[in-house]
């Protein structure tokens, strides 16, 4: 009877951490999808302020050089 219950046991520790480990790929593989499509709505709101950035930098930059100019 010892020898039975120590199979049984085994048997359900091994198939706790078999679920386990099965568990914790899914819940890894979901988490990256979910990073990922965050990632990409958030590069979609940016990239227009981005465009919106460096066209007022190239503005601030042609100000400056006329700034310079003038005052030579």
């Amino acid at each position: 009877m010892d020898y039975v219950l120590r199979v049984k046991l085994a048997s359900i520790f091994t198939g706790a951490a078999v679920a386990s480990a099965a568990g914790l790929y899914f819940l890894r593989k979901d988490y990256m999808t979910a990073h990922i499509a965050i990632s990409q709505q958030i590069n979609t709101l940016y990239e227009p302020i981005d465009g919106r950035v460096s066209s007022l930098e190239k503005f601030k930059g042609v100000e400056a050089q006329k700034h310079v100019e003038d005052a030579e």
